[in-house]
Formats: C-alpha cells, sequence, structure tokens
C-alpha cells in the first residue's frame, strides 16, 4: 500500500475517473457552483510534506505554486501534490483522481484532453489551463522515466 500522503485511487480506471468527474460537475448548473466544488476538492487532499515544497518538485508553468511528487509501486504509479492556491489545489486533486494508481501505460494513454472536453481549460484563465497541462505533462514524464 502506498504511503498515506500519495493520492489513492477511488475509481477502477482513468477513464472511470473521468467519467465520475464528469457526472459530478454535471450536477451544478453554473461554475461558481462548479468552482465551489473544485475548491472543496483541493481541501480534502492528503497533507503534502512541507519538505517536498522544494524546486525539486515545483511544476514549472504554473501560475500559481504547485507541487508533485511521485511513488512507483510495483507498476503503479502514485502521485501526491499541493498548490498555495484554493482552485489549483482542487484541479490537482482532479488531475491526481485520475492519475494516480495508474500503471504506466493507462497515465501514459491518458491525455489531458478530458480537462477540454470537461469545460474545465476553457473555464479557467489561460495561465490556469496552462499550469494544469504542465502538471499533467510532469505526471506522463514521471511515468515514463520510471
Amino acid at each position: 500500500m502506498a504511503v498515506t500522503q500519495f493520492y489513492q485511487p477511488e475509481d477502477d480506471s482513468a477513464a472511470a475517473a473521468i467519467a465520475a468527474i464528469g457526472d459530478e460537475l454535471s450536477l451544478f448548473d453554473d461554475w461558481m457552483d462548479r468552482y465551489q466544488f473544485i475548491i472543496e476538492l483541493g481541501r480534502k487532499l492528503p497533507p503534502y510534506p512541507a519538505a517536498w515544497q522544494d524546486e525539486a518538485h515545483k511544476v514549472q508553468g504554473c501560475q500559481s505554486q504547485v507541487w508533485l511528487a511521485a511513488d512507483q509501486e510495483g507498476d503503479k504509479f502514485y502521485f501526491t501534490g499541493a498548490s498555495d492556491a484554493a482552485i489549483v489545489s482542487g484541479l490537482v486533486a482532479l488531475v491526481l483522481r485520475v492519475y494516480s494508481g495508474r500503471e504506466r501505460a493507462e497515465i501514459l494513454g491518458t491525455s489531458a484532453k478530458f480537462l477540454h472536453d470537461l469545460g474545465l481549460i476553457g473555464a479557467l484563465s489561460s495561465n490556469r489551463g496552462n499550469g494544469v497541462a504542465a502538471m499533467v505533462e510532469r505526471i506522463q514524464a514521471l511515468a515514463k522515466a520510471g
């Protein structure tokens, strides 16, 4: 079992996580309610160790401070992350829900396109959207290298 600070998957696959996120977001009529939901997800993230809030774990390309750490157990990769911005923490939670606890092939086969498909990128400022995409790129690079 992965260390507790790493996000444990609640869905059977990345595709199931994406579908569940889409279903959850569709419950809200407007983006202000969706933002509040996303912020709440960020508040539920596992605690991120202060020692990992360093340059080695920092995701480049994000408007806010974002840190990401990975752990590999067998064929599966587990991730944890944090941000200094509430909405970005929620986006970190969504990305971790999709990618953490998955095998390399599934991580590499799941593009960041779901962020556009769910309307998350279009609803964000371009800098925040770029940052979320940078987070997915970093996860895929870590899986590829692992």
